[in-house]
C-alpha cells in the first residue's frame, strides 16, 4: 500500500518530519509516499503505539537536532531505536528484519494526522523471526 495524501494533505516526495519538541528535524525521502504503515506488537511497539512506515537508509536526513538524539536497544541489539531527549518522542530506528531501511514514525511527518491513514497491518512482532533459534543438527 501506497499513500500519497492523507486527510486532503498531501506526502511530498522530500517530507519534513520532527519531534514534538521540535529539537529533531528530519528529511524523509518518500518518493512513492508512505508505503506499507503499519503498527507491531513488540514489547517496545506496544509501549510507544507508533504507526511507522519505511524509507532506505539514505532516505533520512538529520536536519537538526543529531546530539538530541538518544538511541535505545534491547533484546538482540539489532534494531536501533532512536528518540528525541528533550521531548521523549520516538522518531525512527533501523529495522531489526531490514537492516537497510529505517522505520519511521508517520506522526512526526509534518501536516499528517496518522488517525487518518485508512486501515493499518498489525506486525506479529511477539513471535518476530530474529528471535528463533536455529535447528540444530
Amino acid at each position: 500500500m501506497s499513500i500519497k495524501q492523507v486527510g486532503g494533505v498531501s506526502v511530498h516526495q522530500q517530507h519534513q518530519a520532527s519531534c514534538h519538541c521540535g529539537a529533531v528535524q528530519l528529511l524523509l525521502e518518500l518518493p512513492h509516499g508512505i508505503v506499507n504503515p503499519r503498527r507491531c506488537d513488540c514489547s517496545l511497539c506496544r509501549r510507544k503505539g507508533a504507526i511507522v512506515a519505511s524509507v532506505a537508509l539514505d532516505g533520512i536526513r538529520i536536519l537538526a537536532g543529531q546530539a538530541q538524539l538518544t538511541l535505545y536497544q534491547f533484546n538482540t541489539h539489532t534494531a536501533k531505536h532512536y528518540f528525541c531527549s528533550v521531548c521523549g518522542i520516538y522518531t525512527h530506528h533501523q529495522r531489526r528484519s531490514k537492516p537497510d531501511e529505517y522505520g519511521f514514525n508517520v506522526a512526526c511527518l509534518e501536516g499528517i494526522n496518522p488517525y487518518l491513514l485508512p486501515e493499518v497491518a498489525l506486525l506479529d512482532g511477539i513471535n518476530h523471526p530474529a528471535d528463533r533459534l536455529a535447528p540444530s543438527d
